[in-house]
């Protein structure tokens, strides 16, 4: 039994959530720390730009991937490192570019390429699980408002999934933060 909330417009439409339009960067940045401060976690800030500080004023935590990018590159260079120089020592000890056999050196290029390659996919891979994408589609592509987020728009979306949301409280609490216009986004 789930106790979440569906709310519907007068229309009939099922909610989707609250978008909030505000003049500029430093009115997007104070109201994301408001709505923070309220306790919404299901929202997001959208601006053509990338504004400095937004990610604490929205009280975000620090991302895993960096961290999981770094050891699956290095493991896998540690990996190709190894594997080169089991053939080249051990299996199949040959003198290579008038180098020993268990010189370092020659194995660089394919360490340092395999790191890269395995660090690069790892990169796009986790930004598609991460970002849940792809996203095919998405409610807020329905409103004209929002298309022009890339353009001159900042925009504040509180979403109906948030346990806190009411459309009417959510509604007055980005007026009182600020914002130039609030609307119903539909599903």
């Amino acid at each position: 039994m789930s106790s979440k909330r569906i709310y519907k417009t007068e229309a009939g439409a099922t909610v989707h959530g609250v978008m909030a339009e505000f003049a500029n960067p430093g009115d997007l940045y104070h109201a994301a720390e408001i709505v923070r401060d309220a306790g919404v976690r299901d929202w997001d800030v959208y601006s053509p730009f990338p504004i400095h500080g937004i990610e604490e004023a929205m009280g975000l935590k620090a991302n895993r991937l960096p961290l999981i990018v770094g050891v699956v590159g290095l493991t896998m260079a540690c990996v190709g490192f190894g594997f080169q120089y089991y053939v080249r020592a051990v299996e199949y000890p040959i003198v290579h570019q008038g180098k020993p056999p268990d010189s370092w050196q020659v194995l660089v290029p394919v360490t340092f390429e395999l790191g890269v390659l395995f660090t690069a996919f790892t990169c796009i891979l986790g930004m598609f699980i991460f970002n849940r994408l792809p996203m095919w589609h998405h409610p807020l592509l329905k409103k004209e408002r929002f298309l022009r987020t890339s353009d001159d728009r900042f925009i504040i979306a509180v979403e109906a999934s948030d346990p806190k949301f009411v459309p009417q409280e959510t509604r007055e609490m980005l007026l009182k933060a600020g914002a130039t216009r609030v609307e119903l986004v539909e599903e």
